[in-house]
């Protein structure tokens, strides 16, 4: 699941997941994963992942802010003995591996980058199977819900040796009149997702206005540094076609840009 993006992308995400869905941090905060509570006891708490699979972790293994969530929730019906003592080897992981959306990760190879969106539960093809070598894959994918009223297509660029060096989440082009209404709320809601699994931008600025973007430009409003390495971007552009949000995953470590006062 790695930082399951949508995970899950969830929390403040109504249209892309369930209100129950939270960030499960591991105790030092270095890894996480964001999935549906479902049910705890005194040594565990069972969640369930975007992808379906209901895993249990271990609350010794959980960040101080997850432990703090469980106490404030009703007691378990049943208290369990100390002899229920979970085993650790039928728990899950404290925390898997964080990707930047779904289970995707930069450096993913073509390989697994194509099993991965092929098995993924959060995407659907927008073109038949059949036709998929065709096409390729960009474009061809979307996410099956949508974000502040859109759904996303992805865009895949890969490096010399074939691994992913960027990932792209992009609306199809909407017209002008679109763009203070559903592309705002795509856009915000993408804010809200990002900083939920990736924690507070280095760098934020309001929703720019459409008059300030011209033909094939983009503008970047937000800028995240991805635990993994690299950098995530989050911003509109303009086309001949229209007007577009779109968040882009780099390997690159991109630094924010400095305004002089």
């Amino acid at each position: 699941m790695s930082r399951v993006l949508f995970l899950t992308w969830i929390l403040l995400l109504p249209s892309l997941v369930q209100a129950e869905s939270r960030k499960w941090m591991s105790k030092d905060g270095s890894k996480f994963i964001i999935a549906d509570y479902v049910s705890h006891n005194q040594f565990t708490v069972t969640v369930k992942r975007v992808d379906g699979k209901v895993v249990t972790l271990g609350r010794n293994d959980l960040h101080p802010d997850d432990v703090n969530y469980l106490a404030k929730l009703p007691a378990p019906k049943t208290t369990p003995s100390k002899s229920s003592t979970p085993d650790p080897t039928t728990t899950a992981p404290v925390m898997e591996d964080s990707a930047v959306f779904d289970t995707l990760k930069l450096g993913d190879s073509h390989k697994e980058v194509q099993g991965k969106v092929k098995a993924s539960k959060m995407l659907e093809l927008t073109v038949d199977e059949i036709y998929l070598g065709r096409f390729g894959m960009n474009g061809s994918y979307r996410t099956k819900q949508t974000i502040g009223g859109l759904k996303c297509l992805l865009y895949f660029d890969w490096d010399e040796s074939g691994n992913l060096k960027e990932l792209t989440l992009q609306t199809q082009p909407q017209q002008g009149d679109t763009y203070g209404g559903l592309l705002k709320d795509t856009w915000a809601e993408l804010s809200k997702l990002m900083t939920t699994l990736h924690g507070k931008p280095l760098q934020n600025a309001d929703f720019p206005a459409a008059s300030t973007l011209q033909n094939d430009m983009s503008l970047s409003t937000h800028l995240w540094r991805l635990g993994g390495g690299g950098s995530a971007l989050l911003g509109t552009s303009k086309s001949a076609e229209g007007y577009m949000v779109s968040v882009r995953f780099t390997t690159e470590k991109i630094e924010p840009v400095r305004i002089e006062k």
